[in-house]
Order: structure tokens, then sequence, then C-alpha cells
């Protein structure tokens, strides 16, 4: 595990690199997750790196605030969050993002509002608007156990994954604590980017289980169709965390973008 310092805290991030010569990507976790969301994506690492982090008061970043930033406002965290990830990418080289859900929301902020240069955008589970229902939103105030097991019903955030990758998500959402992933909801609750998606200027891809309810295949059709250069892809017997649940069908899907990325630039070149 690594760490880079910026804006007085520290972000933590893993690198996998196996001498693959594919652009850097750079993975951006969900509310509650953590970089491990990540881990079959590392299989990839032989084709392109593969850097995974920790966003702000996730697994082992410093939060925003010493005393634990969970009361900041869904846009000044999404604002943190941002940072934490150009300062990733930065630090590695990374030219891709792929963000699953508020990493998604994550993604398209540094697109549309940061400095970066890149070379393309993953929006995985994720959409240009994530309003979250209101039974939701209230048991993450009241109940953090209601909560999560809201999140871990049926086509939610997994279809039919084994019994122990269900477990380790709720175990990695308690980890996260409900101060901050409150906050995360909060986050995409007042994300809203629909007018903007025009403004994406470089090849992106928008990626989605099949059986997703919290993000549906239909968010993604509307990125496809308002992004100007932006392919779809459905992964069959998945849901929110299509890379955990089908990670050979989401790894393909990946794969074969970049490998666009990678000929398009040997072309301009």
């Amino acid at each position: 595990m690594e760490r880079v310092t910026h804006h007085g805290r520290d972000t933590a991030y893993r690198v996998s690199d196996r001498g693959g010569d594919g652009p850097t990507v750079c993975f951006v976790h969900g509310s509650g997750g953590s970089k491990d969301v990540w881990k079959a994506q590392a299989r990839l690492s032989d084709r392109f790196p593969v850097v995974a982090l920790d966003l702000s008061g996730h697994g082992d970043s410093d939060d925003i605030d010493a005393d634990g930033g969970g009361g900041a406002s869904g846009s000044r965290a999404l604002a943190a969050y941002a940072d934490d990830a150009v300062a990733v990418a930065a630090e590695t080289g990374a030219s891709v993002l792929c963000g699953n859900s508020l990493g998604g929301a994550v993604a398209l902020r540094v697109a549309l509002e940061r400095d970066l240069a890149l070379d393309g955008l993953v929006l995985a589970g994720t959409g240009a608007k994530l309003a979250v229902a209101e039974p939701l939103r209230e048991a993450l105030a009241t109940d953090f156990d209601r909560a999560i097991e809201l999140l871990h019903e049926p086509d939610r955030l997994f279809h039919d994954a084994p019994p122990e990758h269900v477990e380790l998500s709720r175990a990695g959402m308690r980890d996260c604590g409900r101060a901050v992933t409150e906050r995360d909801f909060r986050a995409c609750h007042a994300f809203d980017v629909r007018d903007r998606l025009d403004e994406i200027a470089v090849p992106s891809l928008a990626v989605v289980g099949e059986h997703d309810e919290l993000t549906p295949v239909e968010y993604h059709d509307y990125l496809a169709d308002r992004i100007d250069d932006c392919e779809r892809a459905v992964i069959e017997g998945a849901a929110h965390l299509a890379m955990l649940e089908r990670p050979t069908a989401f790894n393909a899907a990946l794969a074969a973008f970049c490998s666009r990325i990678s000929r398009e630039k040997r072309t301009d070149d």
C-alpha cells in the first residue's frame, strides 16, 4: 500500500503492475466501500497498471477533517473525493478513471471540473444523477443496520453472489461506519450533471450489471446517449457490484475499452 499527501491529508492506494503497457487505470469505489472492491481487477495488471484508492475517511485513508469529517456536506465531500482521485492519478500517471456508483460521480466531477489529462472514463454502476430513495436515507440517519440490510436486498448490491461476498460487503460497510457512509449517500443524492454530459470530451464506457436496481441499465443508456463518445456494456448475472460479482465479464469489457484507447493513441501519435 502507498500514500500520497495532499490538502493536509494522506490518501491510501494500491498499485498492481505486472508489466502491462496499456493506460494506467485508477479505480474509485462507491459509498461505504474501499479499494478492496476492485481486488479482481488486479488480474488485468499484465495488460495495464491498476491503481485502486481509498477515498477520504474510507479504508486506510485519512478523513477530510481531523474530527472524522462525517458531518461534511455532500457537495463538500464530493469535492474532497475528487481531490483524492486527482492526487492519486497524478502521482501514478493514471489517465483512465473507473468509478463505481459514488466513484462514478467522482470521475465525472474530475472530468468536468479538474485539470487532469484523461484518456478515458469508465462509469460503472453509476449515473448522471444519483438520487437516493427516502427509506434508505432515513435508515442511514437512524438505523445503520437497517440501511445495510436494505442495500443487500436482492438485485441491489448483488444479484446472486456467494454468501462470503455478501458478508464481506456488510462487514466493510460497518468498518466504514454510519457517519461516512451517510455522507457518501448525501453526496450521491445531491449529484446531478445531466445538463453537462455533452462537455465530456474523452472516450467513455458505461458498464452496468443487468439486474442493478440501484443504478439501472437505463441510467447507462442515458450516459451513452448524451456523452459524445460513449460505449455501453451490460454484465449478465450481476447487480450493482458487477466488478466483484462477475469479474471475468467486467474485466473483459474494461480490457476491450482500454485496448481501444491504446490503439487510438498510437494512431494519433
